[in-house]
């Protein structure tokens, strides 16, 4: 009855957490579309989800892209399939890869900074003295940062697409010593649209997820340094295992049957 007991007791204490998110959530949003907006704020933000974050996921991307190419070619060398390295390539990167590790290193790079920034607010009272002053924290600690990881990470994934892209061409043409047109012409021929969209509303949606979880662990920690420490890591654990359940949930939207 123990281990019953311990089930149920974790079954509670999960749900009002569920409820307390639900709510957070829904009263960042009505924030994010109702004026009075900070584009100064947005802005700030931006340049710190986006441009900040470029050699980072730029890195991961080339480096990504060239094993994937190194990998398939080990691969598909064995059943004489070379040519469809470039399609593999291109394929991977633009509907997984690509946002997916690019949201997962945002995560840990923006969302721990957010959740650590926040927290120290909340544990020094500023967020107080925020409401005390007439000003509400969710329109503008929030909501400029959700608008920013929505902006923000889908021109950050397509960044990587294109890097991650180069990164298999510069193997395979000049490690694997394959033709340049071929390669390109390969790359070109089965890549879709649907593809490269598939991406990008992941890439919104992980943003969105990334600076949620980062602003709620943050605006709900307690307990002083040790408490800002734990919602950093909350932050970033949760946003990573949302990012690859959502994940499955797009493709399985887009390309299940």
């Amino acid at each position: 009855m123990k281990f019953v007991a311990a089930i149920g007791r974790a079954v509670l204490d999960f749900l009002p957490a569920i409820g307390r998110l639900a709510i957070f959530t829904a009263t960042s949003l009505s924030h994010c579309v109702r004026p009075p907006f900070y584009p100064r704020l947005i802005g700030r933000q931006m340049l710190d989800i986006g441009y900040y974050s470029l050699p980072v996921v730029g890195l991961t991307a080339i480096f990504t892209g060239m094993v994937l190419a190194l990998q398939s070619y080990s691969g598909f060398s064995r059943f004489n399939a070379e040519s469809a390295i470039a399609t593999v390539v291109v394929l991977s990167v633009t509907r997984e890869l690509g946002p997916v590790l690019a949201g997962l290193m945002v995560a840990g790079r923006v969302g721990a900074a957010m959740a650590a920034e926040i927290g120290t607010m909340r544990v020094t009272e500023q967020i107080d003295a925020l409401t005390t002053l007439s000003t509400q924290p969710h329109k503008y600690l929030v909501a400029p940062r959700l608008i920013a990881g929505l902006i923000m990470l889908p021109c950050l994934v397509l960044v990587a697409d294109i890097i991650g892209v180069f990164g298999g061409y510069l193997v395979g043409v000049y490690k694997l010593n394959f033709n340049a047109a071929t390669y390109l012409a390969n790359t070109w021929q089965y890549l879709e649209t649907l593809d490269v969209v598939s991406g990008l509303v992941k890439a919104a949606v992980f943003g969105f997820i990334i600076t949620l979880m980062g602003c709620y662990h943050g605006y709900n920690s307690k307990g002083g340094a040790q408490g800002v420490g734990a919602a950093t890591t909350n932050a970033v654990v949760s946003a990573s295992i949302l990012i690859l359940v959502s994940n499955y949930l797009i493709t399985a939207i887009f390309f299940g049957k």
